[in-house]
Parts: structure tokens; C-alpha cells; sequence
């Protein structure tokens, strides 16, 4: 029964990596493509990660360079080429929310409302 509910999640596998935002074209969400890097606290090195579990965690518990344990997450705008080995790629389902409200002033002296005529407003 639990692994029924992993199939059902979609992973949206056909959004391309090198666009920000895309529409997946097996669930129809809107998903964001979000770069992630992690480097040592202590040396501050470039370290290969993985996502797991909803969490972003280096490949190995020590830093090759100092040995230490400490990292921490660095969001990336754009991602370079020479930092493609040591990213991570974590694709965030955007929630639409519409609050769209419309406001209408009318004038005094509008001679269409006094008529009784209807008011057509631009399409937006």
C-alpha cells in the first residue's frame, strides 16, 4: 500500500533542467527547477551532494579537504558549467493561488448607467 502512494507521485522527469519554470506535461503542475550546492563550513570547498528524503546531504559525512562534518546549503540564481558536478537539482511543485479582484469606478455622471446600459469592461 505504501509503495502504490510512491508510484502515484509524479517526478516530473520530462520538465527540462535548463529552464527556470515549466509546465509538467504528465500532471499539468507548475514546477520550478531550483539549483542547490553544498560547500564545507570550515574550508569552504565544493562538495557532491544528493537529495534524499526532501533534504539536500553531502555524499560523504567528511569533508575530503579538512575532514570536517559542518556544510551548508547554497542556493544557486544560475548555474555554471564548472559547478555542474557538485549540484543538485530539486524540482519545486509552484502553488497558484487567484486572488484576481476586479474594481469598477463609475462616475457621477455616467449617462450609460442612468440608461440602464450595460458596461463592457476590457478583457485582462
Amino acid at each position: 500500500m505504501i509503495i502504490d502512494f510512491f508510484k502515484t507521485q509524479c517526478q516530473h522527469t520530462k520538465i527540462p533542467v535548463d529552464t527556470d519554470y515549466a509546465y509538467c506535461p504528465d500532471c499539468g503542475e507548475l514546477i520550478k527547477n531550483e539549483w542547490y550546492l553544498i560547500r564545507c563550513s570550515c574550508c569552504n570547498i565544493k562538495r557532491t551532494a544528493h537529495f534524499e528524503y526532501k533534504k539536500i546531504k553531502p555524499d560523504t559525512k567528511y569533508c575530503p579537504n579538512c575532514g570536517s562534518t559542518e556544510f551548508y546549503i547554497q542556493k544557486l540564481d544560475k548555474i555554471s558549467f564548472i559547478d555542474v558536478p557538485y549540484t543538485v537539482l530539486v524540482k519545486e511543485v509552484v502553488k497558484q493561488i487567484n486572488n484576481e479582484t476586479h474594481q469598477i469606478w463609475i462616475e457621477k455622471d455616467c449617462e450609460q448607467l442612468s440608461e440602464g446600459k450595460m458596461l463592457r469592461l476590457p478583457s485582462l
